[in-house]
């Protein structure tokens, strides 16, 4: 069974400019855990570029072999680091695992 794990969010800075570089750094801080973590069969992050006003700001999908390969995943390293990033700069997050 593939879980796919799909985490979106809204960035706390006030101004467009701001965000949207915010979200280009999540985005390319995300993409580039392919390779670093082993669990990790496929990883697409995106800034947001329609809509602003209505749409979240940045995008994460990854798939894994399974749960516990995404348990693996959310305590490695190198994601944890990411994940203390993105922490610092978001106001709002929402995500959900399902099966493929």
């Amino acid at each position: 069974m593939t879980i796919r794990h799909v985490v979106t969010w809204k960035l706390a800075a006030d101004d467009a400019a701001t965000r949207h570089e915010h979200a280009t750094e999540v985005a390319r801080r995300l993409n580039g855990l392919q390779g670093e973590v082993p669990q990790i069969l496929s990883i697409t992050a995106g800034a947001n570029v329609a809509y602003p006003e209505a749409n979240w700001d940045v995008t994460l999908v990854a798939d894994f072999e399974s749960i516990a390969a995404l348990e693996e995943y959310q305590v490695h390293p190198a994601h944890v680091e990411v994940s203390t990033f993105v922490r610092s700069v978001v106001s709002s997050r929402a995500s959900v695992d399902f099966e493929i």
